[in-house]
């Protein structure tokens, strides 16, 4: 009778851990993506940008906001996290422009500007695309990624001659990360989007500056540390004591972004 216990009780469990697996892998997309999010447009929040359409991948299309630069500042490619529309962060934008840097910023497919389905394959081709495009307009690119945009910034960088990447809240791949939230599940097995980040920061020949802060509590800040111990080409690592994942701009990127753009542009 025990014997027959212990064996129903295993049975049970194995059912109830195959059935959590089975919920995380046809829900991963759901738990990874928030695409939801509110839609500006540039005139309403004073921003002199042009709205435009970029052809990417299987004929489809990503929008996105392009200023060319005033002067002689280079432009961004800024390349957004994994929730809401990039028109959310106009903010940024505003201080780009002010500051005399153009900028080019998308929606991925399947977020609110661009229709299509999410996918990395799909995030790296439309980084890449958004690349290209402003490759066709301007000579002095830096691409800035954050959070789940460092991932295709790293990819881009790895296949493109960019000025410079910076990294803001970065994983090392999303997969290890996932791994940190769900020890309990062979997550390299299940995970479709894996974005590894460390499989191709070997081929990114520009000066990385990475930033990160120590009370991050959905990219832990090992995961910048870890990324830029990789980097072929270190430019300088910020950890902000006490920065959560979005504190980050109030603390002073912008400032420091700056300075190294300047020191790239002056071969530093």
């Amino acid at each position: 009778m025990l014997k027959k216990i212990v064996i129903g009780v295993l049975v049970f469990l194995i059912i109830v851990y195959g059935g959590l697996l089975a919920y995380l892998y046809l829900n991963q997309r759901a738990f990874f993506f928030n695409p939801a999010g509110e839609i500006f447009d540039p005139a309403a929040v004073d921003l002199d940008a042009e709205i435009v359409t970029i052809p990417t991948s299987d004929d489809e299309v990503i929008t996105g906001w392009y200023t060319p630069p005033a002067g002689d500042e280079p432009v961004i490619l800024y390349l957004k996290g994994n929730s809401g529309s990039f028109s959310s962060e106009y903010e940024r934008f505003l201080s780009f422009t002010g500051a005399g840097y153009g900028f080019l910023s998308v929606d991925y497919r399947g977020f609110p500007l661009s229709p299509g389905e999410i996918t990395q394959d799909n995030l790296l081709a439309d980084a890449l695309a958004a690349f290209d495009w402003l490759a066709e307009r301007e000579d002095e690119i830096v691409v800035w990624g954050r959070s789940l945009g460092a991932s295709p910034a790293v990819w881009v960088s790895s296949q493109r001659a960019a000025e410079a990447l910076l990294l803001e809240t970065p994983f090392y791949s999303a997969v290890s990360v996932a791994a940190e939230r769900y020890p309990f599940a062979p997550v390299a097995w299940l995970m479709l989007d894996q974005f590894r980040s460390n499989d191709w920061i070997g081929a990114v020949d520009e000066p990385v500056f990475v930033a990160h802060g120590t009370a991050d509590r959905t990219v832990s800040v090992s995961n910048g540390e870890r990324l830029f111990a990789e980097v072929p080409n270190p430019y300088d690592i910020w950890i902000e004591e006490g920065a959560d994942h979005s504190d980050l701009w109030a603390r002073g990127i912008w400032e420091r972004a700056q300075t190294f753009f300047a020191d790239t542009a002056e071969g530093g």
